[in-house]
């Protein structure tokens, strides 16, 4: 079996924390890697060492095979974990670390290639009976074979990229006038994402459910079956909120999943930890693709298994046996993304710096970052800043923390998707359970809110500002006043004037009144 007493983790951020801390307790040494956007980052400080790998572009950093196999060889490891993200589903890097005499964090480069190509994905899946959505297994070969699949079946359809996901060449086809178009920017979008403009094709879900199975399964054929999550609260395409257990499936549908998920994993003899996709629609589950890799929202299903999946990641490619069969599921865990994006300007990304950071506690919460106070979003990278992650023994208890959680969640500097989450928690499907892939975009808007005329300028636009709390007691009573301070200020002894708002005045009760 492979020793591994120390390992590189190549990414940054939460992920690059969270691989560490499992590392730590299983007295693992860690090292960072890092690039220019990165030098003061806190995942370099956590680690055991750190290595600078180039500039901030990805390309010529955290995508660099040759830089980031350097800062192994300097650093002296013995094992390379890819996070997610980056180089975390790329064969020919996995090939090169084993190459390069360091043991590889993940599955064998050959299921990770067969996987990672969506038709070769579905063909594995149509031998190991997983069902895979109606649709063609080869590349297309023009729109002309659209326009035949829609009169056999009918529209909707969906084009997807062969070489990637992410919604990235990806056309939802409504009417048969929009197919050429829609063919020939999905080939110019997936050839500019993926360097492969391949295409293929399925019948387009109306409203299913997203439902993913979190397996694991060793070099002895070990499989283990760590129960589902359901990512359907999603916004064109990308993930939002995710929970485990999925609530309210039809009986049946979770040994399906099961069975499925691991019969895939046996078809490309893959192991490690891993996550197949399935689409649920009522009864039908129709598989979706697998990531060959830990996925963002991994967390919610430690929660509710009490298995770190990175520690058995760390197991599996050491060579250890997992146990196999199905893990006991206990409560309910639900997982939001809090990313520097701006809700209110259709989610609009938005790089710089955080000037206020205070994470939520209390029972039940977890909160998985990778930044602090004064830290800054780079615009080169993901605009994930942390996920906050909730439990309880049941799922209104586990909503009632979220709500909690996210007020108490006070990140300013930047906007970011707290309020998005806040109006999800509060809508009748969310609440009913009744989720699927459409409701975000079908049923919710997210409305700007009138500027606040202690932080906006005369012409509305919002300005720096410090966040000062202030002490005080009114007839014997403790009271903290928060007051938000334009830089400008700093140090000035006489304070901004205020607009007027009314008057305020203490009554004899001690009281105040506005």
């Amino acid at each position: 079996m492979p020793e591994i007493n120390s390992v590189l983790i190549a990414n940054r951020g939460e992920i690059a924390i969270r691989i560490m801390r499992s590392a730590r307790e299983l007295d693992i040494r860690t090292v960072a890697v890092y690039s220019d956007a990165d030098r003061h980052a806190v995942h370099t400080r956590y680690a055991d060492e750190a290595y600078y790998i180039g500039p901030a572009p990805a390309a010529s950093s955290y995508l660099d095979h040759d830089s980031i196999l350097e800062a192994a060889r300097r650093a002296g490891v013995d094992a390379i974990h890819p996070g997610y993200g980056f180089l975390s589903e790329n064969a020919a890097f996995a090939r090169s670390v084993a190459a390069a005499g360091f043991t590889w964090i993940g599955p064998p480069a050959d299921a990770i290639e067969i996987m990672g190509d969506k038709i070769e994905a579905r063909r594995a899946a149509e031998m190991a009976r997983a069902n895979p959505i109606p649709g063609t297994s080869d590349p297309l070969a023009g729109p002309h074979e659209v326009h035949e699949f829609a009169d056999r079946h009918g529209l909707p359809v969906v084009i997807k990229a062969a070489g990637g996901g992410g919604g990235r060449g990806m056309r939802v086809i409504d009417r048969a006038a929009d197919i050429d178009g829609a063919y020939e920017s999905a080939a110019r979008e997936a050839h500019a994402a993926f360097s492969n403009a391949d295409l293929y094709m399925e019948r387009f879900l109306l409203e299913p459910r997203h439902i993913e199975a979190q397996i694991g399964r060793d070099t002895f054929g070990n499989g283990a079956f760590y129960g589902e999550r359901d990512c359907s609260t999603q916004r064109r395409n990308q993930k939002l909120i995710e929970e485990a257990p999925a609530i309210g499936l039809p009986v049946g549908v979770r040994e399906v999943l099961a069975e499925r998920a691991l019969g895939i994993a046996e078809a490309c003899d893959y192991h490690s930890v891993g996550t197949v996709e399935f689409l649920v629609d009522g009864e039908d589950v129709y598989f979706l693709e697998m990531n060959t890799r830990l996925q963002v929202e991994h967390p919610v299903t430690e929660l509710v298994t009490g298995i770190d999946l990175v520690a058995e990641q760390l197991r599996i490619a050491r060579g250890e046996a997992i146990e196999p069969g199905h893990r006991p599921i206990r409560g309910h865990a639900i997982e939001f993304r809090i990313n520097a994006e701006d809700p209110f300007d259709n989610f609009r990304p938005t790089p710089g710096t955080i000037t206020v950071y205070r994470e939520p506690g209390g029972p039940g919460v977890r909160v998985d970052s990778g930044f602090e106070e004064q830290s800054t979003i780079p615009d080169a990278y993901d605009n994930l800043i942390a996920k906050l992650i909730v439990f309880g023994p049941d799922r209104g208890i586990a909503i009632a923390r979220g709500k909690r959680s996210l007020a108490e969640f006070l990140i300013r500097g930047i906007p970011t998707t707290i309020p998005a989450h806040e109006a999800i928690l509060e809508h009748p499907t969310f609440q009913s359970g009744a989720v699927h892939t459409q409701f975000v975009e079908t049923t919710m808007t997210f409305d700007q809110p009138v500027a606040d005329p202690f932080t906006a300028d005369a012409g509305g636009a919002h300005r720096p500002h410090e966040l000062r709390t202030f002490e005080v007691e009114l007839d014997g009573r403790h009271h903290s006043v928060e007051v938000w301070v334009p830089d400008g200020a700093r140090g000035s002894r006489k304070p901004p004037p205020m607009p007027t708002v009314g008057t305020i005045s203490q009554n004899n009760d001690g009281s105040i009144t506005a």
